[in-house]
């Protein structure tokens, strides 16, 4: 194991870390200025959905990608990392419903719908997708206003109509006519990559870096996004529900068609290492600084859950 693989490691956990503490402290009982009351049940079922461990690979990205420009408050993109984890965690949240994926089991423990019901799990979810944006303008974000407009706009682009919550509308299309293989791109692109993609231009954003920069992030972002998802058609090919922490085999099942189930497995392997030799040169111009975030795009191809 290399020494620059432990470091990644050792800050992969300790960010994970401090995005739980801050979730944590931002889903608290006390409403805020101008809140008039946080309901108990809907509450406790935000911090189910939110506050269960995970790697928190997104902020990890936030964080990382604004470290590699001097002068960026860690603790502001900290608070970016977190506004992008409620969102992620929202998603999941909606996708784990049964009018959605219907699953069970997230993250090892019982799904937010599961565990409390479908109501309080749309409810807990429109609450997540709203405090993302509330956490990115709130005073605590120590942003120019420009900036947090910049973030705002960014962040609804990855998540809206034109993202995520497209993507999960294309990927329920593709349960009754299977898209192309290039339509199983994009669907993947906006369903699993607008984020990832987000993750890392946001870094950018908040440095107040150029355009050249942010483009490179954003192409970087991309790339690993495509990666991660090529793994996780792998992994939900050849892993077990125990290791992933949720059930595996659910494409199959549903004859849904991704990259992986046309080209097979041999492809898939030799594509990811593709992908992390595009993400080392895209980060080239940054040198040194971008090693952990060279790790990332080696992690990410290579996880096992």
């Amino acid at each position: 194991m290399s020494e620059r693989y432990q470091e990644f490691q050792s800050l992969l956990r300790s960010n994970a870390e401090a995005v739980e503490t801050l979730l944590t402290s931002l889903l608290s009982a006390e409403p805020q200025t101008d809140e008039i009351a946080r309901p108990e049940r809907l509450l406790a079922a935000m911090r189910h959905g939110v506050l269960n461990g995970g790697k928190r690979l997104r902020p990890f990205l936030v964080i990382e990608s604004a470290a590699l420009f001097p002068g960026v408050e860690r603790e502001t993109a900290l608070r970016i990392g977190a506004a992008l984890e409620c969102i992620h965690c929202y998603s999941l949240i909606h996708d784990d419903l049964p009018a959605m994926d219907d699953d069970k089991l997230r993250r090892g423990q019982p799904t937010v719908h599961i565990a409390f019901d479908d109501a309080t799990a749309i409810l807990a979810g429109d609450s997540l997708l709203t405090l993302a944006f509330d956490i990115v303008a709130a005073p605590q974000t120590r942003l120019p206003d420009a900036t947090k407009t910049a973030l705002v706009l960014a962040l609804a682009r990855g998540a809206g109509i034109g993202g995520m919550a497209g993507g999960q509308a294309l990927d329920l299309a593709a349960e009754k006519q299977a898209p192309d293989e290039d339509g199983i791109v994009t669907l993947q692109a906006m369903k699993t990559g607008a984020l990832l993609r987000f993750a890392c231009e946001a870094g950018a954003i908040v440095a107040g870096a150029s355009e050249e920069d942010r483009r490179t992030l954003r192409r970087y972002g991309e790339t690993v996004g495509l990666a991660f998802q090529i793994a996780d058609d792998l992994l939900d090919l050849t892993a077990d529900a125990a290791t992933m922490g949720k059930a595996t085999g659910k494409d199959a099942d549903r004859g849904k068609a991704t990259l992986v189930s046309r080209r097979g497995q041999a492809w898939a392997e030799n594509r990811l290492t593709e992908l992390v030799t595009e993400a080392e040169a895209l980060l080239a111009p940054f040198s040194h600084r971008a090693g952990i975030l060279v790790e990332t795009a080696r992690f990410i191809a290579t996880r096992r859950n």
